[in-house]
Parts: C-alpha cells; structure tokens; sequence
C-alpha cells in the first residue's frame, strides 16, 4: 500500500491536542501508523502546511501540490492524517477535498482513531459534515478567543503584533520565570532615523526624495519582504510618518486581514472599534514634530489636488490596461528591478528608468541612464514586426493550411463513392416506409423513422459538398492569397504603432518573462535581451538617444 502524509498546524494551537501541535509530531505519529499496517511511506509525497490556517485553502502550498498529485492518477493510495480537521476547518472546502479525494480513489485515515474516513454510504457522508461543522465550529470559537486575548493585550499596551521599526520586542516574564506577555522598548539607532524622517519630511522633502537621502546616507531600513532590497522606498518612508505609535499612541483593531471564510482580505474597520491607548514611554516625535511633518503632507495634497481639479491620478487599478508599450514587461539588469515611466517637466519627453534607482537612489542601484520611449517601442516592434509578421513565415503558414486542407485525389474518390452508395441505399428505404405509411396510415413509429432516414441523407449530401469545395482547393492559386498578405502586413506593422493595447496583448503572449535592459553609460546606449515562448531570444540596442539595432530576432532550433 502505497501511502502519503498531509500535516498542518494553524496560527493559534490553544484548540489543538498536545499531538496536534507540531508539523513534525504529525508526520511521526504518520509513520508509526503506517509501519504497524505494513504500508510503504512515498517521502516524496510527505505534504506539510505550517502556520496556516484551517480556513484556508488557496494559499496552502503543499495542500495545492496534495491535490494536483491526483491527476491524471494518483501516485498513492492512502493518505494519513491526524484527524479530518488536519486538512481544513470549513465546512464547503473540506468536503470537496474528501470528495476529490475519495472521486480519485484514495482512501483516507485518521491515526488518531486508526479509522478509515469513508464516503462510501449517506450514514458516513452525514457523519463527515457533522465532523466538519464541529471543526468549524471549533475554528470560530478559537477565533473569538484569540480576539478577546489581543483585545485585552491592547488596552493593556502589550504587543499583539510583531517588531515595529523604531522599537524592540522585549519579552516579560513572570516572578517564577513563566512568560508573561511583550512589550515594546524604544530602538535607539532606529528611533533616530525616525525623526530624521520627520525632519526632513517637515523641511519640505518628498516621500522619494527622503528615501533616496536615507539610503545615500546609509541609514538602517526596516527588515523588507522576502526577495526584495533592504532599501528605504517612498512607501515606508509613508509608513513612518503615519504611524500612530511614534507620536506615543498605540493603535490596536484598525484593520481586519481575513473574511468570513479566511481569505485574506484588509478592510478598515469603523473608528469607534479602534483601541486607543496612550504610550508615552514609547514617544519618538515630539507634538510639534508631528504636526509639522503632516501639515506639509497636508498641503502638498491640497496643491496636488487642486492641479488635477480635485481627482487623484496615481497608479491606474489593478486590471486597467497601461498606455505604455512596455510598462511592466522591462527590467534592470543590474538590479532586477522593473523599468518604470518617467516625463520631463511639462509631459514634453517620457523616458523609461530603472524603479529601484528612481524611488530608492543611487545606493540601491547605480543606473541612472534614461532611456527614450520613442526609441525603445521602435526597437521592440521592429524586432516584433520583422520576425512574427515575416512574409516568410506568414508564407509558409498559408502554404501548409491549404496543404492540409487539400485531400488525396484517390481519399476523396473514394469516399465521394461510399456516401453515393449509402444515398442509393437510404433511397431505397425512404421509398419502403413511404408505401408502409400509405398502407397502415399515418403511424407514429413510421413517420419517425422515415423522419431520422431523411435527417441521414440530408448529413451525407451535405459531406458530399464538402468534398467537392475540397476538389476546388487543388485549383486554388495559392500565390494570390501570399501577394494579398504582402499588400497587408504593412498595414499591420503600422496599426501596432498606433495601437498601443493590441501591441501590448502581442507581446505578452511573445515573450517569456520580462525584457532584460543593460546599461552602458559610457556608450550612451541600452542593450536589450529577452527570451520568447517559441524558442527565440529577442535582442538588441538602443542609444539613448537614438535607435541602432545590433542584433535581431534568433531563433533557435529545438534540440
């Protein structure tokens, strides 16, 4: 018996059995269970889920990889689990993992009960929603006590969050040595960057500007999300300056993160939900500091509104289709970042520019070279138009649609005889029902068949046709329609000038992945290289202030 494990462990275990507790302890106990049965364990398809929580599904890796293993066949035949809550605490979504599982013919146990979970009957079926609707139950009620536990931690001023920039976690325990709960102790070193923000914020800087000076001066940053710079980013720096906590107040239950059904979702919730309590001991930034820092944000947004009539033009929303060519297709190559879009003052000249130098500064990347719009959309579509609209190629597409549309002359003889001989044949019969019919009258059974013979022929003729517009394709002069597509393609080339959103749809199905840019500074020039579905590198270069292609598309043969 070929077996796999699935483990999880949530966020909060205050419901979860001393067993329960550890991703690892489960799998052990696992093993121990199939070793007594005799079954073989798969390592290969061990799947564990650590810190996530039951409610949910769609962003549990390993539970993704669990299901996906079970097409087009499963590669086990029973999988082992602590107990059905293991694989989720929803009702809807823990009954269709079963049911997938059960559909693909896996049988599921419990190591706790050493019982077979089966859906083989309405009593078991039953049986499994009530365990489910338990679970859930179980799910909300451990809820309702972690938010009673941080609410009570909040009006306290304990710490019901991780690490805030400016500030240390410091662990209190009780006189026996028993952890009691954490608090938060001012970050000295940090602490000075933060009012260092404020300052500069106040004396008149921008958000990029101030993060660009920090990271110049080699200021100490917040500890970034995986994968990316440890830089100071025009979007923390915002942080920085709307934190509550560092003008001495500690601001709990603004925000809910999760829905009903434990997708994440951020909503705000209504302010008179808010725990507010003072924290002078943690103060950072005087009153005056403060206010100062966020009346210059309030002024430069009333001047920013007041230029755009009142309306906010920031990053269009998510779905809207950019007006640039190649927003969100380039990267730096020095530093991974994405190329964003620039203009000069007045909106006269818009150039790409590497994000990361353009919000963070010349410490987080040294590429400062602007690079021309105009001159990079010429030289993407050129190296597009000349390769994917080549009359070569759109030659020899025709030239094998017609050779696949052109049948033998012998195939199509000899099936043009077949249908002719089962039309003679369905005459015949047609003819038989019509004299039936004129004897016994009009019989219902007989008026269909003779109906279903007459839908039959009607199928044959119309195949007959079909041959004989096959037939005119062996006369079909197959230059004309080449010549026509020459006349075209440059009318092709021309709309995807003008049409920046069907020029933006081709490349995205082209190309595999970003568009890498290297900068030579000295040359003046970008070199572009980026790789296409069809086995192709799309490359070249660019002055910056002009076009020179060096090299064009090369594709390359399938090994």
């Amino acid at each position: 018996m070929r077996v796999a494990i699935y483990s999880r462990k949530s966020n909060d275990q205050a419901d979860t059995a001393d067993e329960d507790k550890s991703v690892t302890r489960q799998i052990a106990h696992a093993r121990e269970f199939a070793q007594r049965k005799g079954w073989t364990v798969l390592e290969e398809h061990v799947y564990c889920d650590d810190g996530i929580s039951g409610a949910e599904f769609g962003n549990r890796p390993d539970y993704m990889r669990l299901l996906a293993a079970l097409k087009p066949r499963p590669a086990f035949d029973t999988l082992v689990v602590s107990e059905v809550s293991r694989l989720g605490r929803e009702q809807f979504e823990t009954g269709y993992a079963l049911k997938l599982l059960a559909q693909a013919g896996v049988r599921i146990y419990s190591y706790l009960d050493s019982k077979e979970i089966a859906l083989d009957s309405p009593t078991n079926k039953f049986m499994l929603s009530a365990m489910n609707f338990a679970a859930e139950i179980e799910r909300d009620r451990a809820r309702q006590r972690v938010t009673d536990a941080m609410l009570r931690k909040a009006r306290a001023g304990h710490v019901c969050g991780g690490v805030v920039f400016g500030c240390r976690n410091v662990t209190i325990n009780t006189p026996d040595g028993r952890r009691s709960h954490v608090e938060r102790q001012i970050h000295e070193t940090e602490a000075a960057v933060v009012r260092r923000i404020f300052e500069l914020c106040a004396a008149g800087k921008g958000l990029k500007g101030i993060a660009k000076q920090l990271n110049a001066e080699g200021a100490v940053s917040p500890r970034p999300k995986m994968g990316r710079p440890r830089f100071w980013a025009p979007s923390s720096v915002r942080v920085v300056l709307h934190r509550e906590l560092y003008r001495g107040v500690c601001v709990y239950n603004k925000r809910r993160s999760t829905d009903s059904w434990g997708r994440r979702s951020v909503k705000f919730r209504p302010k008179s939900d808010w725990i507010e309590v003072d924290a002078p001991h943690l103060r950072i930034v005087s009153d005056e500091a403060w206010n100062a820092a966020h009346e210059r944000l309030s002024s430069a947004r009333a001047v920013y509104l007041g230029s755009t009539n009142g309306k906010l033009c920031g990053k269009p929303p998510s779905g809207t289709e950019s007006r640039y060519l190649l927003s969100g297709l380039m990267r730096c190559d020095l530093c991974g970042g994405s190329m964003t879009v620039r203009s000069s003052s007045g909106g006269r000249q818009y150039y790409y520019v590497c994000s990361s130098y353009d919000h963070r500064g010349g410490t987080a990347c040294p590429n400062s070279l602007r690079l021309p719009m105009p001159a990079a959309d010429d030289a993407i579509l050129a190296r597009v138009t000349d390769y994917v609209l080549s009359p070569e190629i759109i030659e020899g597409a025709v030239a094998d649609a017609i050779q696949e549309l052109r049948p033998s002359r012998d195939a199509m003889e000899t099936r043009r005889c077949v249908i002719r001989a089962a039309l003679q044949k369905l005459e015949g019969e047609q003819a038989k029902y019509v004299q039936a019919i004129a004897v016994a009258g009009d019989v219902d059974v007989l008026a269909r068949a003779l109906k279903d013979l007459e839908e039959r022929r009607q199928r044959l003729n119309d195949e007959l046709a079909g041959l004989d517009g096959a037939s005119r394709l062996e006369k079909f002069d197959a230059r004309q329609l080449e010549h026509a597509i020459r006349r075209r393609l440059d009318d092709c080339r021309g709309m995807l000038r003008r049409q920046i959103p069907l020029a933006r749809q081709v490349l995205s199905c082209l190309l595999d992945g970003r568009i890498g840019w290297t900068p030579r500074r000295e040359e003046r020039l970008y070199e572009f290289a980026g790789r296409v579905r069809f086995d192709g590198i799309l490359s070249g270069a660019v002055l910056t202030q002009g076009m020179v292609p060096v090299r064009g598309f090369e594709p390359r043969s399938r090994g």
